[in-house]
């Protein structure tokens, strides 16, 4: 009898394949989305720190560039600051410059040391007089004129971008009645479109108004229609509207005796006219039209030393009109600015020379027959 035997072997265990740690995601700037990007950017503290962040990196760059609704967020939370004056001189064929001197401000005196604050890119001509005039400044450019050379000048200092271009045209005068008069130029600078701008004057005859534009797109002037006839017939002399300024959108004139405003829409190019409110009948242009912060329009002035500010807005019956708030009182606030020194024989009078973004710009003055020995 055989026998035999077997023997079996069992199959080798596979071995577990051990998992590799991973290392964790790392998040840098880099990999953020350009929305987070620029809730980043808007925390930024000034517009030089922007620039510096946005050149740091091209996709920073094109994140920056191809959002003007960032670009408007960031102007709206970081007011352009006050870099200094330019103010002119007699005999003197350019402004002069004086800086504001803020030594803890190492982008502020950057930009002064980098600007062109003397206008070295104007053309200069010897013979010009009274040679290059301010006659208008916003977003840090300058709008000049050259009365002699007929030439108009749109120049950043920061920058160093000049643009060039003639005066209007004479046509702007045709089928005028009666007197004819110039008044301000206007800049006006593109929010959407960086570099593009548009320049605005006024002119009036005996009793009409009209608009002239220029175009950095079509570098040309265009002439538009002449106005309605005004409310009331002006005064009899030959420029009878006073300078005007610009507020939340517009372009305001105020009449030197009547008791209205002329305004021009510069979205729609079309004028109207405000009535003065009512406790100001018969009181002469002494407020200062202007915009708030936020920029609604509005109307200051002086009673005193009480300061009223009127707001344009609509009303609890739905009309448009200007609604009076609370009055501020100023006086001791004057009185410690001017070191004390109204007496018995001097009366201290306010002046509202200006209202821009928000801020009213006050002048104290001395009434001793001269109305033009300030203070300040």
């Amino acid at each position: 009898m055989m026998s035999s035997s077997m023997t079996f072997q069992q199959p080798p265990r596979r071995r577990r394949r051990t998992a590799i740690p991973q290392s964790p995601t790392v998040t840098t700037i880099h990999t953020l989305g350009d929305d987070l990007l620029l809730d980043i950017f808007l925390r930024l503290p000034s517009l030089p720190s922007l620039v510096r962040a946005a050149l740091a990196c091209r996709s920073f760059l094109a994140a920056v560039r191809s959002s003007p609704a960032f670009r408007r967020r960031f102007r709206a939370l970081h007011p352009p600051p006050l870099v200094g004056f330019f103010f002119e001189t007699d005999g003197r064929d350019l402004p002069s410059f004086s800086p504001v001197r803020r030594r803890s401000d190492a982008d502020l005196a950057a930009a002064v040391r980098g600007a062109d604050v003397f206008l070295t890119r104007l053309p200069y001509h010897e013979d010009a007089y009274p040679g290059w005039e301010i006659k208008d400044c916003h977003g840090g450019c300058l709008l000049l004129l050259n009365s002699e050379t007929e030439q108009i000048a749109a120049y950043n200092p920061l920058t160093r971008a000049l643009h060039l271009f003639p005066k209007p045209p004479d046509e702007i005068s045709k089928g005028r009645r009666g007197k004819f008069q110039r008044l301000d130029f206007f800049l006006l600078l593109s929010e959407e479109n960086p570099g593009s701008f548009r320049v605005i004057t006024l002119c009036h005859d005996k009793s009409r108004v009209r608009a002239v534009v220029y175009s950095s797109g079509s570098r040309e002037w265009r002439i538009l229609p002449w106005s309605e006839a005004v409310p009331a017939q002006p005064s009899g002399k030959k420029r009878w509207l006073l300078r005007g300024t610009r507020a939340n959108g517009n372009l305001c004139w105020a009449h030197r005796k009547e008791d209205y405003m002329v305004v021009l829409d510069t979205t729609a190019l079309q004028f109207s006219f405000i009535d003065h409110p009512a406790f100001l009948k018969g009181q002469g242009p002494i407020y200062a039209i202007g915009e708030t912060k936020d920029g609604k329009l509005c109307m200051v002035f002086i009673v005193g030393f009480i300061l009223f500010i009127s707001f344009w807005r609509v009303d609890t019956d739905g009309v448009e009109r200007w609604i009076v708030d609370d009055g501020c009182q100023l006086e001791e606030e004057i009185l410690q600015a001017t070191e004390g020194t109204r007496n018995d024989d001097d009366e201290l009078k306010l002046l509202v020379w200006s209202v821009m973004d928000g801020i009213v710009y006050l002048s104290p003055f001395i009434c001793r027959g001269d109305p033009n020995l300030r203070l300040w």
